[in-house]
């Protein structure tokens, strides 16, 4: 790594090598042990298999994670710099703790659950930096589905923070699925996650979140934050000279490298850090299960009423009258709950800042006239540089009847983006609006918190036709981290994957706002016969009761059902290699249930010519569904009883 680490800014290098200083040489996890009466010198909670151990080691902060026994997060770092140089974590004494264990369940107003449990051991251990008397705690939570962290400022007034110090270190062993921006995921070691940026953006062996990690043992771990509020996004970084560590890089310039730069960010204090959460499945297909974490470290939701908020999928139309027009009687016939008019439908989107006025083609009021007395709701799409009067553009938009808005080329990155994009989430929840945030934005559990953001991009999308692989990692990976807006691009030749498999994504990925049919006419399916897939998109919902991962493994295939009602839509996909999956059909309820069946056919030259195949039988939950699929192929499966 000393080549790479050469490009980092010299604060940076510094920063991360003292965040790794003395990994792997103390074990944590063990029983609290009493310094100086009853203050323990280690703290640990524990909840079904997983646990979180804090310690004090020659005065330093020491994290660690287990599962079932095993290691996730051996002994690493922990800490907060300061903007004085004040290292807090290295040289603290622990004033007191506290511990409680908490349970219950909440209703979210969409999601892959119709209720959600938060069970958890806590851990509080309130510390004092020695030098200069600083008070701080670090909460630690167990869940049965990982772990999740975080640092309390606790005096009073106002404090810069100039870096996080968190540190993860893997068993060695461990791969890391790395990406940044719009890159597809790489395999790689911690130790070494490829060098990346731009002039005006940070630069060095970095990575996004969520990052998935494969351990050595079979676990599987995905990093994760949650309740990020007046602070930058956090990034992971390789460590100068270390093989099985990432550490925290708290991001200075946006992804995109635009506006100002913030090297430091100052809060008011009481103030809580963001959770870093570690989301861990004894298997590829449990991860998947246990990605309401992120949800439960979030606040609750901020709206008294949230009748209004309605997930839905949506149809992209082209920019004028009789499109909008047609797009509107597509969607009443295709199940569709709403339109879209994308960039452009204003003017050329990084020229044109007024987005208060539709170009010449579009005659807005009469398109949003006829899909409202149609039940279809009009999204808009808006660039960022005609955003600067979020609150009169968004009235204005709410007294044309729209229904919600896509923003574009949001810049996340640094604390005052943080705050300006829960802004924009909070105005267009005060106008009932519905929004999607696009290109390089990252979950962070808000979602729950205003669930108006009904979803965001932060991944290269499918409209990129990205290869099947990628598909198959997105749902141990970026999905785990919330909502994904994730353009189902069913029938398009540019497809690296068969018909089957762009259907499939409708319930192996979560997007409670689903864009279908990108970049189609409604003319293009003018003869439903020529499209056996049609009747899959009509019915399939996106918000569900129930869901199951049933089989997975990251970069190989995915099977996922999920219940709405008593009918149950099964998806799988697989990688560029063929395979047949037999999935038990236990999570069935009685009685018999007919399985309509949208599988692939004989591979054609290309797999976008794959023909999709329909069949029917009746199964009951002591069967099993045996699901051949081509290569980059998958299928797609309607249960409904009787």
């Amino acid at each position: 790594m000393s080549g790479p680490a050469q490009q980092w800014p010299t604060s940076r290098r510094t920063v991360l090598k003292g965040a790794a200083a003395g990994a792997g040489t103390v074990a944590v996890g063990g029983p609290a042990h009493a310094v100086g009466g009853d203050r323990p010198e280690s703290l640990t909670a524990r909840l079904g298999g997983t646990s979180v151990s804090l310690a004090i080691v020659g005065g330093a902060l020491r994290w660690s994670v287990r599962r079932g026994g095993r290691t996730v997060i051996g002994d690493s770092g922990l800490g907060l710099r300061l903007g004085d140089g004040t290292v807090l974590g290295n040289d603290v004494r622990a004033v007191g703790h506290r511990h409680r264990t908490h349970r219950a369940t909440w209703t979210p107003v969409y999601g892959r659950n119709a209720t959600v449990t938060d069970h958890y051991q806590e851990q509080r251990w309130e510390l004092r930096d020695r030098a200069t008397g600083i008070r701080f705690r670090v909460e630690v939570r167990a869940y049965k589905t990982g772990v999740a962290l975080r640092y309390v400022l606790l005096d009073r007034g106002t404090v810069t923070i100039a870096d996080e110090l968190t540190t993860f270190v893997f068993p060695h062993g461990t791969t890391v699925y790395s990406a940044r921006d719009e890159d597809a995921y790489e395999p790689v070691a911690p130790g070494a996650v490829p060098v990346s940026g731009a002039a005006g953006t940070d630069n060095g062996p970095l990575t996004d979140l969520p990052l998935t990690a494969t351990l050595p043992d079979g676990l599987i771990a995905c990093v994760c934050e949650s309740a990020r509020v007046n602070y930058p996004r956090m990034m992971l970084g390789s460590v100068p000279g270390e093989t099985d560590a990432l550490s925290a890089f708290l991001m200075e310039h946006t992804a995109r490298g635009t506006g100002p730069v913030e090297t430091t960010t100052t809060v008011t204090t009481p103030f809580a850090t963001p959770w870093r959460a570690v989301v861990i499945g004894s298997s590829h297909s449990e991860l998947v299960d246990n990605a309401e974490l992120v949800l439960n470290l979030a606040p609750p939701a901020a709206l008294a009423d949230t009748s209004w908020i309605k997930p839905g999928k949506v149809f992209r139309c082209e920019l004028s009258t009789a499109a909008g027009l047609q797009g509107v009687d597509f969607a009443v016939a295709r199940g569709l709950q709403y339109i879209e008019y994308d960039a452009g439908w204003y003017g050329p989107e990084f020229t044109t800042p007024d987005a208060t006025r539709p170009i010449a083609a579009i005659d807005l009021p009469s398109v949003i006239s006829y899909a409202t007395s149609q039940g279809v709701g009009v999204f808009l799409y808006v660039n960022r540089l005609a955003l600067t009067d979020a609150d009169s553009l968004f009235g204005l938009y709410k007294s044309w009847g729209v229904q919600g808005i896509k923003l574009g080329f949001i810049n996340d990155g640094t604390q005052s983006m943080t705050d300006q994009i829960i802004g924009w989430a909070r105005t267009a929840a005060a106008y009932e609006l519905l929004i999607d945030m696009h290109d390089d934005v990252r979950p962070f559990g808000y979602e729950r918190t205003y669930p108006n953001w009904i979803s965001l991009e932060g991944v290269r999308g499918n409209e990129q036709f990205p290869t099947a692989t990628h598909n198959v990692t997105l749902p141990f990976a970026r999905n785990i981290g919330g909502p994904m807006d994730y353009t189902i691009c069913y029938g398009q030749s540019r497809d690296k994957t068969t018909n089957a498999h762009q259907m499939a994504m409708a319930a192996v990925y979560y997007q409670p706002l689903n864009f279908c049919f990108w970049y189609d006419k409604p003319s293009k399916y003018s003869n439903p016969a020529n499209w056996p897939g049609l009747p899959w998109f009509n019915a399939v919902p996106v918000t569900w009761d129930e869901s199951r991962t049933l089989a997975g493994s990251i970069g190989e295939y995915v099977a996922v059902a999920r219940r709405s009602g008593s009918d149950w839509y099964l998806g799988a996909m697989t990688n560029e290699s063929s395979r047949t999956l037999s999935l038990p059909l236990s999570f069935l309820g009685g009685g018999t249930y007919t399985a309509t069946v949208y599988a692939d056919g004989t591979p054609g030259a290309n797999p976008y010519q794959t023909p999709v195949v329909v069949s029917t039988r009746t199964v009951t939950r002591d069967d099993s569904l045996d699901m051949a699929m081509a290569p980059a192929g998958g299928q797609a499966v309607v249960l409904k009883p009787g």
